[in-house]
This record gives C-alpha cells, sequence and structure tokens, in this order.
C-alpha cells in the first residue's frame, strides 16, 4: 500500500524533474554549459553534504572510488554538459522526450553486461521506444536530424549508462550516500572545463545565476532526497511508473514558461516513448501476473 506522503514525494520530484528542462533553457545562454552545469553541480554538492551532515552518510570505501567516478562521470558531468548544449538549440519539451529513452540503454548494457534476458515484451517495447525517438527527432529536423539533436540522444545515452552503474553502487551504499558522492565527484570532473565559460559566468545576470541554483538546489539535491524517500515506500511498479509522466509534464511547464508549443508529430512520438518505455519497464511484471492469474472455471447456470 503506498502512503500518501511517499506518492506526493514521488509526484513533486516528476514536477521538479520536468522544471529543469525549461530552466537549463533559460540559463545554459547566458552561463553556458560549462558554467551551468559547475554552478548546478556545485550547490546540488553542498546542500547534500550538509544534508550528510545529518543523515549518517558514510564515506565510500576505497575499492569503490572508481566505480564511484566512473558512475559521475557518465550520470553528472557528461550528462548534464550534453544536455545543457543541446538545449541552446533543442525546445526543452523536445529533449525531455528524448532522455525519456534512457532506459532503452540501461536494458542494452543489462543484457551484455549482466547477461540478464532480453524477453519478447522488452524487445518489442524497445523497438517501439526507438520509433517513438525517430518521430520526435524528425518532427523539427525532417528528414536530417540537426547536431543539436544527436547531443541530446548522447546525452540520453550517458544517462542510460548511468542507470546500471549505479545501481552497483545500490547494492552496497544507500541512494542518499550514491547521489552525494556522485554530486562531489562529477563536480570536480568539471572544474577543468570552467575556462571555457568563465567570461560567461562573471557576466551572466542574476536571472541566469538564480536558475542554475535552482537546478542545483531542488531538482538535484531535493530531487534526489525525495526519490529516494519514495522509491523506499513504494512498490517498483508504482514508482517507476511515475516517471512516465515527467516528459508530459515537462511539455506543459515549458509552453506555460517558455511558451513552447509542441508539435503534434512531437506529442505523437512522445506517446510511443512512453508506451514503448512501459513495455520494458513493466511488461515482464504485467505477463507474469497474467499468467499466474486462474482462470475460472466454468460453471453451470441451473436457472438457465
Amino acid at each position: 500500500m503506498t502512503s500518501k506522503k511517499a506518492l506526493l514525494a514521488g509526484l513533486a520530484v516528476v514536477v521538479l524533474w520536468a522544471s529543469a528542462f525549461p530552466a537549463i533553457r533559460v540559463s545554459a545562454p547566458e552561463l553556458g554549459p560549462v558554467g551551468l552545469s559547475l554552478i548546478r553541480l556545485v550547490v546540488a554538492a553542498v546542500a547534500l553534504v550538509v544534508l550528510a551532515l545529518f543523515m549518517k552518510v558514510r564515506l565510500p570505501a576505497r575499492k569503490d572510488l572508481l566505480s564511484i567516478v566512473i558512475a559521475a562521470f557518465f550520470g553528472m558531468t557528461a550528462y548534464q554538459l550534453l544536455l545543457n548544449t543541446g538545449e541552446l538549440y533543442v525546445p526543452a519539451g523536445t529533449a525531455s522526450i528524448i532522455v525519456a529513452t534512457a532506459p532503452l540503454v540501461s536494458v542494452g548494457i543489462a543484457a551484455i553486461a549482466f547477461k540478464e534476458k532480453l524477453s519478447v515484451v522488452r524487445i518489442i517495447g524497445s523497438g517501439v521506444a526507438i520509433a517513438g525517438v525517430c518521430v520526435v527527432c524528425l518532427a523539427r529536423a525532417g528528414l536530417s536530424l540537426t547536431a543539436a539533436v544527436w547531443i541530446i540522444v548522447a546525452a540520453m545515452i550517458v544517462q542510460g549508462v548511468y542507470h546500471p552503474l549505479s545501481r552497483m553502487l545500490l547494492r552496497r551504499y544507500t541512494a542518499m550516500e550514491v547521489a552525494t558522492y556522485a554530486m562531489i565527484a562529477g563536480t570536480i570532473m568539471t572544474l577543468p572545463l570552467v575556462p571555457i565559460d568563465w567570461p560567461q559566468l562573471v557576466s551572466a545576470s542574476g536571472a541566469a545565476w538564480l536558475g542554475a541554483a535552482y537546478l542545483g538546489l531542488l531538482p538535484s539535491a531535493l530531487g534526489f532526497v525525495l526519490w529516494g524517500y519514495a522509491i523506499a515506500r513504494m512498490p517498483v511498479v508504482a514508482s517507476t511508473s511515475l516517471l512516465y509522466l515527467v516528459p508530459a509534464v515537462a511539455v506543459l511547464i515549458s509552453f506555460l514558461w517558455l511558451g513552447e508549443i509542441p508539435l503534434t508529430s512531437e506529442l505523437v512520438g512522445g506517446a510511443i516513448v512512453i508506451v514503448g518505455v512501459a513495455a520494458i519497464s513493466q511488461g515482464d511484471r504485467i505477463m507474469t501476473r497474467f499468467r499466474k492469474k486462474p482462470i475460472a472455471s466454468p460453471t453451470l447456470d441451473v436457472n438457465a
């Protein structure tokens, strides 16, 4: 039974993570992709470290440091730099739909690296999701994909790589601990790139800095904490299903905040993506339950 507090926490995460896409669209042009990543990561890392002091977060074991660095590179440093760069040219709603297909990459890695079996449902779901991504990617670019769209696709790929890497760490650490480690490591790996956007950082407006701080404090730091709270108290099916709402909410927020009007083909493609990802994540469970469900034997109606 899902508690109301856990459900509210999960829904809050959906709104926070969805709002990150238009917030990036607003702040990235002034701060630059690197500048925005740095501020967001620093704010999130500081906030998580402060929380860690009260939540008794453990220091990572030396043997896990390399795994943490690799996961942080894909999930924090590379993902944010690629997404920030892509959103300089790609609408926030479109970017959110493409990024929603990250589970495709996670499933592929799980099959190759961890020898997880790919069921027929997952294979079909992957094909459906890929078709949806193609519809979204081609909606504005026609038959030729722009470089910016490919950058968003790359962001989706590295995010998909992060999930199985973080799952390995979650066997030994809490979600809060993994988020804190990854945020700190991601910040350190971003620092050498700061000179690239330093002129934009020092000349950016207060609104841009405020937007970056919002991204670090709410979607990143608070989002991870609330998500950890939610998934610890909700069934896996329920918590995963909530994430399907992120692209839809992102499109709505982008429309209200930025005036971005999604194309009909983008909405159709987004719906196809959600169906495909839902099949990947939940299809096997649904099929298993269906097979286990007893079939009622026919009864004779004596009054007939």
